[in-house]
């Protein structure tokens, strides 16, 4: 069944090809299908496709799941093998699809990962105050701590985007929706510091956009992430800690000190709760390791 599945294989691959689908999809399917026939020839090498149950695809499926793949790498291959025996029906190569009782695992929705408020603290303390380059960088990283930015929206700000009188800054994200957001006194404080020395970044300085670069222009988002990342490392305790963490932890310590979830989704910018929502999941966390530190019937003690 090797070489006829594997002919199988190229075939649909080849009308994917020829629908528009990318390389990089295409790969990825070349990948799970070949690991169905892999699976297949050790475990049932006299199977046909043709003559594939719905047990042996639970089966294939066990497997990755014992291996610890995720359930959004399985709900992918759950994909990629459906298509592929829908295609199969349709040519009339097979009889029985083996995926019609085959569910699409819904996929787990990781916890992000965010700094304690000591860290936050030990981080924001970090930038050299004496330096012009570590003043901007400080005035970025409470900024973007303080109000919940994305790298993107920091790049984009505007010198009037920030209402001092008010505390507020005008933040343009995803799809150019533009929401208003608190901006705290430290921060404020640490932007103003920055003012006072914006006219040394370069000759000519780009007007139109409040942070720069050492040549006065404005920031690539990939640059600007880069230039700020290396703080992090320094505090980080373990990899995937990245600017995106500081955003996080802007919504995990408003949840943990009571803020309103719909406030938390408005000052984000998300337009859907259930995107928000994955916040409460941290904070109930954080509940249930201290309950069982704490109370005497949690679990059995030492």
């Amino acid at each position: 069944m090797r070489s006829s599945g594997q002919a199988l294989v190229d075939r649909y691959l080849d009308l994917l090809r020829t629908q528009g689908k990318s390389d990089k999809t295409i790969y990825a399917y070349r990948v799970d299908l070949e690991q169905l026939l892999h699976y297949l020839a050790e475990m049932a090498p006299e199977l046909e496709l043709a003559e594939l149950k719905p047990p042996h695809i639970r089966g294939f499926m066990l497997m990755l799941y014992e291996k610890q793949d995720s359930n959004r790498s399985l709900a992918r291959k759950t994909s990629a093998l459906r298509g592929f025996f829908n295609w199969l029906k349709a040519e009339d190569l097979i009889i029985d699809n083996p995926m019609k009782t085959i569910k699409r695992p819904k996929f787990q929705r990781k916890l992000p990962k965010f700094f304690t408020i000591d860290e936050m603290e030990q981080l924001l303390k970090i930038p050299d105050t004496e330096d012009k380059y570590g003043i901007r960088n400080k005035a970025m990283l409470e900024l973007v701590y303080s109000s919940g930015l994305r790298l993107m929206e920091l790049a984009a700000l505007a010198p009037g985007d920030i209402d001092f009188k008010r505390a507020l800054v005008r933040l343009r994200g995803k799809g150019s929706k533009e929401r208003i957001v608190p901006v705290g006194k430290p921060a404020l404080d640490a932007i103003q510091e920055y003012l006072k020395i914006r006219d040394e970044f370069g000759e000519r300085q780009d007007a139109k956009h409040l942070f720069l670069t050492k040549t006065g222009k404005a920031w690539d988002t990939k640059q600007l992430g880069l230039v700020l990342q290396k703080y992090l490392d320094l505090i980080a305790q373990q990899e995937g800690y990245t600017m995106h963490t500081l955003r996080h932890s802007f919504a995990t310590h408003l949840l943990q000190k009571g803020a309103d979830i719909r406030a938390i989704q408005e000052m984000l910018g998300h337009s859907k709760l259930s995107t928000t929502e994955v916040y409460t999941h941290v904070t109930i966390e954080d509940i249930k390791a201290e309950y069982h530190r704490a109370h005497p019937r949690s679990r059995d003690k030492d």
